[in-house]
């Protein structure tokens, strides 16, 4: 079990749907120690360990980060708090290599049984635990939601004590495209990206998993960096880096506009990156959010906004306006 009882902590914390747990609001996620670039393993490892100290207690990878090299960072510093309440979430990765998932994709390409057992298998060895508190598929399409395969191979792995509790991450913009699983009941939590942008998770999504009592998880809380407000016209990134596609020349001044139209709703005395997380921690909906955070600042900065104190009502209304529903792919 990946749980370590542990000290009180400073942090609000949440009840994680059915499954009981009480998780802090904030919490991690590890795309960013994957190894990309602009990543540093020492930066990564005292990062996580000052979340810990500060009452962090859900922590989101993948095994696709880096082949498993974030789930071997956050392992080493599991092995040094045994005595702390800890709740380790990771994804199995399609085995096709393909992101997002298809609606023509066959279930046996992605996520077959044996596929889905070693990858599991693999996440445990680089966590270093017995049990891996919350498993994810870590893209969806609906058209697979009633093959009995992946739902006999979830099953055995709950059984079997490898794994607590099962989740989908949904494709981005895509927030219907899980609604068929959630009908099966095996599915435990809904992981969407959610943010100041994307609100359509709001309309269907978010009252379906109320109903079934499954936890949400909301990912990419400052669009990529947009919602930050640091990013200026013509920025570009490393060759390889799929900011490049997400930030492209075409697509970047619209974004921009749309941020600076954001700026001038931030209060006097809050940064955007806070609007952005408290926007987010005022719909209960929501059992907790995961910005990425590569060095001790971040943790800083992010974890500080879980300190209870809720955005102003008339704030929030004024912030849905800047709701924009995106229909151009990005993988």
């Amino acid at each position: 079990m990946c749980r370590y009882a542990g000290m009180m902590t400073r942090m609000q914390t949440r009840r994680f749907g059915r499954l009981g747990w009480q998780v802090s609001e904030v919490g991690y996620g590890l795309w960013g120690m994957g190894g990309w670039s602009g990543s540093d393993d020492e930066q990564s490892l005292s990062a996580l360990e000052y979340a810990i100290e500060r009452g962090c207690t859900f922590f989101d990878t993948a095994l696709a980060y880096g082949d498993g090299h974030s789930e071997r960072l956050l392992g080493q510093v599991l092995k040094r708090h045994p005595h702390r309440t800890v709740y380790v979430a990771t994804k199995i990765p399609p085995k096709n290599g393909q992101w997002p998932a298809r609606p023509d994709y066959r279930l046996e390409d992605v996520f077959p049984p044996d596929h889905i057992l070693a990858s599991t298998e693999t996440s445990l060895k680089n966590l270093g635990i017995e049990t891996i508190d919350l498993q994810q598929f870590h893209v969806w399409t609906d058209e697979w939601a009633h093959d009995e395969r992946w739902q006999r191979a979830v099953d055995d792995m709950k059984r079997q004590g490898l794994i607590r509790g099962f989740g989908i991450s949904v494709n981005r913009w895509e927030p219907t495209n899980v609604l068929k699983a959630l009908d099966t009941g095996l599915v435990d939590s809904v992981q969407v990206v959610y943010n100041i942008f994307d609100q359509n998770p709001e309309d269907e999504l978010f009252p379906a998993c109320r109903e079934r009592d499954i936890a949400v998880i909301a990912r990419v809380p400052f669009d990529e960096g947009s919602l930050t407000g640091t990013m200026r016209p013509g920025m570009t990134w490393p060759q390889g880096d799929w900011r490049n596609l997400y930030f492209s020349p075409d697509k970047l001044p619209e974004i921009l506009k749309r941020v600076e139209e954001v700026r001038r709703d931030v209060p006097a005395g809050m940064s955007m990156p806070e609007l952005a997380l408290r926007f987010i921690l005022s719909n209960p909906d929501v059992a907790t959010v995961i910005p990425g955070m590569r060095r001790k600042l971040h943790v800083e900065t992010n974890l500080g906004v879980s300190d209870g104190r809720p955005l102003d009502p008339e704030l929030i209304e004024r912030l849905r306006r800047h709701r924009w529903v995106r229909t151009y792919f990005v993988p």
